[in-house]
């Protein structure tokens, strides 16, 4: 494949869409509400790398699982391939009309341009003190001898991070109102789902508790905004929001407040859950490994006596745990005209997803993909369609690296405090919650004692 859309003779495309199950369009998506990985898995044994699915309120996905036909879609035009009419779908209810992830074109491309310098590397850095902190403090809480379910705390765990790294609330009464109402926003169940694939839902009354959490989350939200505006240290400070309210276009243009609100429930929606439920497959798979654990807690120890080869190992282990257990299966673009990939036209109007978790465990990727083995990733250089838990192209995910160091000072200092019991129960299997992948059981693990 090439890196961009282009014709192919006529005889080397077919007009018909990819096959797909038989199955009616009800049935389908009560399987990807309760089975999305099996399902779709299901469906690449039997049709091929590319396959079509009929999902109601979302039509027909043509979903790829050759990286080759992946890259068409990252290097294609964006003005083609609609990464933010895709995510709309489910997600412009709660994010709202501006968010970075649900707008196209030349307004992405700018918003994105102005969000990234507070996502670079250095900034990131910044925040590696007060996300020590934060897990050292939530760690020390851990229970001693019982088992718990380790993703409620990781959930605390990222949720601060967000608060005090992100959003850099200070103030001690509206931090407790922020971690009482941004968790609602965030843990809707089914019905409150409905609502944000369609937001007039919204205007109804089995649906008045979601506008009130909407309301509640958006008030606070709105108030950290306006002190940062007034806020005498804005140049000092080193939070995200922070950083927004400063940056401006090429234009001279900055973000209104409704703008820097859409993009921190962006971040919160995209950097909270996600980061949790990543930190809490890890600890899942890391009780199920003995030896794997062993040499963590090593990697632990070196990386927080100044060695890098700990971090190196450490960060391996953050690329393979986003590998076998991905924490987003897919990701979707919708078509604004008629293309060619995978052998077939497709028309416009069609989505296609590149399938992240039917590459994580494709065997003539990654020998033996069920294997969960960190050394694997070490020294690799992977291409961004065979590791792609961030999806790629223009469209990659902007705090990919916030995450991927996040992850990695938490399980540090997880290993650093506590001795983790190993257990020979199976794995946990994987749960469908709103667009994630979490473990059915919570992740639950035991701490055996504590090391300091």
């Amino acid at each position: 494949m090439t890196d961009t859309v282009q014709a192919v003779p006529a005889t080397e495309a077919s007009d018909h869409m990819p096959a797909g199950p038989p199955l009616p369009q009800w049935a389908q998506t009560v399987l990807m509400m309760y089975r999305w990985p099996g399902f779709i898995g299901a469906c690449r044994r039997r049709y091929g790398s590319v396959f079509t699915v009929d999902i109601a309120s979302m039509g027909r996905i043509v979903y790829l699982a050759d990286p080759a036909d992946i890259k068409t879609v990252f290097a294609g035009d964006a003005e083609v391939y609609r990464a933010g009419e895709a995510n709309a779908t489910v997600l412009r209810g709660v994010l709202g009309d501006t968010s970075v992830l649900v707008i196209d074109g030349a307004e992405h491309r700018d918003r994105r341009k102005l969000m990234l310098p507070s996502f670079h590397r250095d900034s990131v850095r910044r925040q590696v003190e007060v996300m020590t902190e934060i897990a050292a403090a939530n760690v020390a809480e851990w229970p001693v001898g019982e088992e718990f379910p380790v993703a409620t705390q990781t959930a605390r765990i990222t949720l601060e991070v967000i608060l005090r790294a992100v959003i850099g609330s200070s103030d001690p009464e509206r931090l407790e109102a922020l971690r009482k109402a941004l968790p609602p926003v965030v843990n809707m169940g089914m019905l409150a789902t409905l609502a944000m694939i369609n937001p007039k839902l919204l205007a109804k009354r089995p649906w008045k508790f979601v506008r009130e959490r909407l309301a509640a989350a958006d008030a606070l939200i709105y108030a950290e905004i306006s002190d940062r505006r007034s806020d005498p240290n804005l140049a000092e400070r080193i939070d995200v929001l922070s950083m927004l309210v400063r940056e401006s276009g090429e234009d001279g243009r900055s973000m209104t407040d409704t703008e820097l609100r859409d993009q921190l429930m962006t971040l919160l929606f995209a950097g909270h859950e996600t980061t949790a439920t990543g930190l809490a497959w890890a600890l899942e798979r890391l009780t199920r490994h003995p030896a794997l654990l062993a040499r963590a807690v090593e990697a632990a120890d070196a990386s927080a006596a100044g060695d890098p080869a700990g971090d190196e190992y450490l960060d391996a282990l953050v690329k393979e745990i986003l590998r076998v257990r991905p924490v987003v299966f897919d990701v979707g673009r919708v078509l604004h005209a008629p293309v060619e990939i995978g052998g077939y036209r497709l028309p416009a109007g069609v989505m296609v997803a590149p399938g992240i978790g039917l590459v994580h465990a494709d065997p003539e990727v990654y020998d033996d993909p069920e294997r969960f083995d960190p050394d694997r990733m070490l020294g690799r250089n992977l291409s961004p369609t065979q590791w792609l838990p961030f999806g790629g192209g223009g469209r990659r995910c902007l705090g990919a690296t916030f995450a991927q160091v996040e992850m990695r000072v938490v399980l540090r200092e997880v290993l650093l405090r506590v001795n983790l019991a190993t257990t020979t129960a199976p794995g946990e299997k994987q749960r469908v919650k709103h667009v994630t992948l979490v473990p059915h059981k919570g992740a639950r693990i035991r701490v055996t004692s504590r090391r300091r």
